[in-house]
């Protein structure tokens, strides 16, 4: 009879992997894998330790349980090799003894993450950004708090929750699909919903739509019947502008007006000034423009006129008007008769005309 398997349960001295002999591999930093010596592969293989390995990590003094993987089996004998994070998750100090045991956990359904910096929100994508952060991880943990490097930048991640539950706290999340749920990362503010208007404050003391106006509708505020496209003083407005005469009149001499101004005196006076008097400045409203709209708050203006919808017989008396026959009537003259009778009148003179005169011999005889 067979007894219970067997379980690898050592004791190590802990380091942090930049200490790892060799070329510098940052990348080991941002795992959830650490390195082990080859006789704990030896061990582990004769204690029939199937794939995936699974590990629990315990610092007994300080009561701190979290779990990982292994990447390599290349560390010096009698020392493991960890992630910072996960030597700060069990208060761990270079060179602590730490105790490993080989453990299995459940395949991970759900695991909930907290961001510890608002900065998380700036990843356009963080699901596909944690996806493939996890391949670096063999498990997680509930209550500890893993890094990973994106863009060159280290994001701290706190796990505040896994499914399914159980007392190792702990799920793989190696071959499984897993639902990742966020909370609010620490020190993020909800912002707080401003007026619908995108009017600002126009000062201190005004409400947020800015100054109201006391005339009425916004309509007759920035009186919008004289600046509509069908109103009559727009009209006139635009014809003005379009127009090529609005100056007065220059004769095509080049002579000037006798009237001439008085030359000043170049010398100056003292006491006086040469520069001319400034005008005095005035306060100049448009009242032909639009004037600036201010709206109250939760209130909007369209600035459209009303064109009623045309209905049938409105459409039938169009029609009817378009069929109607153009420039039926008689041709007229400029001298206001009618073309035909002009025409009779001009063969009726051509019909009398005389015959022509008989010729006449200067000494008086007929020829």
């Amino acid at each position: 009879m067979r007894g219970p398997p067997k379980r690898f349960d050592e004791y190590y001295r802990c380091y942090p992997t930049v200490m790892l002999p060799g070329p510098e591999r940052e990348d080991l930093n941002y795992g959830g894998k650490i390195i082990m010596p080859p006789s704990a592969l030896e061990k582990l293989t004769r204690l029939h330790i199937t794939y995936p390995m699974l590990f629990e990590l315990t610092n007994g003094q300080m009561d701190r349980t979290t779990h990982c993987g292994v990447l390599e089996f290349i560390a010096e004998e009698g020392k493991l090799y960890l992630p910072n994070w996960m030597m700060q998750a069990l208060l761990l100090d270079t060179g602590d003894l730490i105790q490993i045991r080989s453990t299995d956990l459940a395949l991970a359904s759900l695991v909930k993450l907290q961001p510890q910096d608002v900065n998380f929100l700036e990843i356009s994508d963080p699901k596909a950004v944690l996806e493939k952060a996890f391949r670096n991880f063999s498990t997680v943990t509930k209550g500890d708090i893993f890094s990973f490097k994106y863009n060159d930048t280290i994001y701290d991640v706190a796990v505040l929750e896994v499914k399914p539950e159980s007392d190792k706290m702990g799920v793989c999340v190696m071959e499984t699909d897993v639902e990742v749920d966020f909370a609010p990362p620490v020190g993020y503010v909800e912002p707080t919903r401003t007026s619908g208007t995108s009017t600002p404050r126009s000062g201190i003391g005004m409400p947020a739509g800015g100054m109201l106006h006391n005339q009425g509708t916004m309509a007759q505020a920035i009186n919008y019947d004289a600046i509509a496209p069908s109103s009559n003083s727009a009209l006139a407005g635009a014809k003005a502008v379009s127009s090529n005469f609005l100056l007065g009149g220059q004769k095509l001499s080049a002579k000037k007006s006798s009237k001439t101004p008085t030359p000043k005196a170049s010398t100056p006076v003292a006491g006086t000034s040469t520069n001319p008097p400034a005008p005095a400045a005035t306060a100049v409203r448009r009242t032909n423009g639009p004037q600036p709209l201010r709206l109250a708050p939760n209130k909007l203006f369209f600035g459209y006129e009303i064109k009623p919808l045309k209905t049938q017989a409105d459409k039938d008396k169009e029609n009817a008007d378009a069929q109607q026959p153009h420039f039926a009537g008689q041709g007229y003259t400029l001298k206001g008769g009618v073309k035909r009778e002009k025409e009779e009148k001009v063969e009726v003179k051509e019909e009398k005309k005389p015959e022509p005169s008989v010729g006449r011999r200067l000494d008086g005889r007929k020829v």
